[in-house]
């Protein structure tokens, strides 16, 4: 039985990588899909309405889709994919908000142009985009709807000159932990996805760290990603919310979230020498901490 039969799906970004393989395997498991893509070239330039070529795709398979252009930096836009969706299919039961751009340059370089772009589309195009969907969540109370939103390495870990994109990306994460609160009552889910795959935002970057790229290999493309997310907005995933989950090299595993490892108490406002003293001790319960979780997280 298709897992997501019915269900009506909005994808951004859902042209090309790891959007394009979600909205295959969506359709392939039942959901009616909004393909959007504003068909930018990778700096976020330029438009090409490849969201056709996808939803071509899903027709031929048999399964009902329709395209969207609009930029998700604008609220505007938001706003009217969402209401795309709904006037054709009815209802929005999952938002997958995929959709993004790189402006990699380290921060010495780095124009406000560089750091606005990449601000606009991914951190307030979450918000642009799921802010009419929990609007309508609530309105209509509609139960056990799904909030994917898409993370990175580059802010939950670091990555050297993505200071714009790690930012963004560690607000993802932030935004996620709070949304999942927030939409609890309504047994909305909202999840966090840290990928990892061979796309077109990553295959220059990729090389560039000496990595050899085989596009071909389904643990190194985006194609290993659709299924996790797939099952993440199935009713198998009812009771998981607020969690980061990490998929890259045919792994997929969860992460840790910020948490205290190791306090130390004080009767008194810390002094200079009391530091002293603590600071070297948290640093060593962080390491240890650190070499517990890299163990831990070893793929079985």
């Amino acid at each position: 039985m298709s897992i997501l039969k019915d269900k009506v799906a909005i994808i951004t970004g859902a042209g090309r990588g790891i959007g394009k393989e979600t909205a295959l395997f969506f359709a392939k498991e039942g959901a009616n899909v909004l393909v959007n893509d504003l068909g930018a070239n990778p700096d976020g330039s330029g438009e090409e309405k490849i969201a056709d070529e996808v939803v071509k795709e899903i027709i031929d398979l048999g399964g009902k889709a329709i395209a969207n252009y609009e930029s998700v930096d604008s609220f505007n836009g938001g706003q009217n994919i969402f209401n795309s969706a709904l006037s054709e299919f009815g209802a929005v039961d999952i938002l997958i908000n995929n959709a993004g751009i790189l402006r990699d340059k380290t921060l010495f370089n780095m124009k406000e142009s560089d750091w606005d772009a990449i601000m606009a589309v991914h951190l307030k195009g979450h918000f642009n985009c799921t802010k009419p969907f929990v609007c309508y969540i609530r309105k209509t109370n509609r139960l056990n709807c799904k909030i994917i939103n898409m993370s990175s390495v580059s802010g939950l870990i670091g990555n050297f000159g993505q200071t714009n994109y790690g930012a963004a990306k560690a607000g993802v994460a932030g935004f996620s932990r709070s949304l999942s609160m927030e939409m609890a009552k309504y047994k909305c889910t909202v999840n966090t996805i840290s990928p990892g795959a061979a796309t077109r935002l990553t295959i220059d970057l990729m090389k560039a760290a000496g990595r050899e790229v085989d596009e071909s290999d389904w643990k190194q493309g985006p194609q290993q990603i659709a299924p996790v997310i797939t099952w993440l907005c199935s009713e198998e995933a009812n009771e998981v919310t607020n969690q980061i989950f990490h998929i890259s090299q045919g792994n997929v595993g969860i992460m840790q979230q910020p948490a205290v490892i190791k306090a130390y108490k004080s009767d008194d406002i810390w002094s200079l020498e009391k530091l002293n003293n603590v600071m070297p001790e948290l640093m060593k319960a962080k390491k240890l901490h650190d070499k517990e979780v890299e163990k831990k997280g070893e793929p079985i």
